[in-house]
């Protein structure tokens, strides 16, 4: 079957993980606060932020606020979206692909909607993408099989003509489980090489 869409990952793809374990360390570092206690905040909220469920003034008020703080939340918020860097590689191959006009292009990433909206942004996901398929917008995550199927409906796409793109082994599998094809992304040669494979052209 002919692929005729593409779904990306964001963070660990197109740019850096954003706000994982390690970004939340040295962001709880630089603010002098117990990464510990952070941590297990984080977790107790991490899924509601992610499906839409808590926005961001929630969020920073169950993980960060709520003791008194000498910096504000702009400056946390700041220090939370620097530690978002884009993959100028890995874009420019998505870059590449819209510009051929035959392939719908997509995201397919768990992100907040108040990180996904810097990231769209920051990154040019908008001149590159149709269409952003986020867990805050769907209501649901990955690995849950229900996000693929979400895409795939909405996409009106059947799983043999799709390839999804994403940095983590469980998502790689969950989205196998629906037929899709695949590529674990490791690096932007390997990533250019898997699409090729996949019969894909630029």
């Amino acid at each position: 079957m002919t692929i005729s869409a593409i779904f990306f990952d964001v963070g660990g793809v197109l740019g850096t993980n954003g706000w994982d374990r390690h970004d939340r360390l040295a962001v709880a570092t630089a603010f002098d606060l117990d990464y510990d206690e952070m941590e297990e905040r984080h977790d107790l909220v991490s899924a509601a932020f992610e499906t839409g469920h808590l926005d961001l003034d929630g969020y920073l008020d169950a993980v960060i606020f709520h003791d008194e703080r000498p910096f504000s939340r702009e400056s946390f918020w700041d220090a939370m979206t620097a530690r978002s860097q884009p993959r100028e590689d890995a874009l420019q191959i998505a870059a590449d692909l819209k510009d051929t006009g035959r392939y719908f292009m997509a995201t397919l990433n768990n992100e907040s909607h108040e990180l996904n909206d810097f990231r769209i942004e920051h990154f040019g996901l908008r001149e590159r993408f149709d269409v952003f398929l986020t867990s805050s917008y769907l209501g649901v995550k990955k690995p849950d099989d229900a996000i693929f199927g979400l895409a795939l409906h909405i996409t009106a796409r059947k799983p043999g003509e799709c390839v999804f793109i994403d940095d983590r082994e469980l998502n790689i599998k969950a989205a196998v489980r629906h037929g899709m094809r695949t590529i674990h992304y490791r690096d932007v040669e390997q990533l250019r090489t898997g699409l090729i494979e996949a019969g894909v052209a630029f």
